[in-house]
């Protein structure tokens, strides 16, 4: 498994909703982009979503019976996959769906509970707790503010900063 999360290297932002994860990975993604990087991104919803529209054929098809449906034009393709009867799929059942020879990098937005390399992303204003003294899978804590540990702190609005670690980060393994 730990080859999984190697090949190509797979690094996750962790955070408690509202910190600013997805605006974060906007930034970052151009930048990592410009130094060749391919990236792939897999992202966690704490709820029930949709790509798919009400009205729209791939719509209708899946709710008329569809199990998995695959979409595709000539800029991109999606493939939508109902699991009504299963749990909730993990990152390794994620990272396994990506054309991993295609990429560089995965980048994790949430899953927070799993253990597998992550970045901590924290704001005093929200008023939540760290995460890193209970995750050991923690490299290093991006925040607003001074955090008290041994981990390698950046400021969580430094970009070039925090550019500059992850690229560290995909050289190293």
């Amino acid at each position: 498994m730990q080859e999984l999360f190697n090949r190509p290297p797979v690094l996750g932002f962790a955070a408690w909703s509202g910190t600013g994860k997805t605006t974060l990975l906007e930034q970052l993604l151009p930048r990592l982009r410009a130094q060749g990087l391919r990236i792939g991104l897999i992202k966690h919803a704490h709820h029930d979503f949709d790509i798919d529209h009400p009205g729209k054929d791939s719509h209708r098809l899946r709710q008329a019976g569809a199990g998995q449906l695959l979409i595709a034009s000539r800029r991109r393709w999606a493939l939508m996959t109902e699991t009504p009867e299963q749990d909730e799929a993990d990152l390794t059942q994620l990272i396994g769906q990506l054309d991993r020879d295609a990429l560089d990098l995965i980048l994790v937005e949430g899953f927070r509970h799993e253990r597998f390399p992550k970045l901590e992303l924290h704001r005093a204003a929200t008023g939540k707790p760290l995460l890193y003294p209970d995750d050991d899978s923690i490299m290093a804590v991006l925040s607003d503010a001074v955090v008290d540990t041994t981990l390698p702190q950046l400021d969580i609005n430094d970009i070039p900063a925090i550019t500059a670690f992850i690229l560290d980060y995909v050289r190293s393994t």
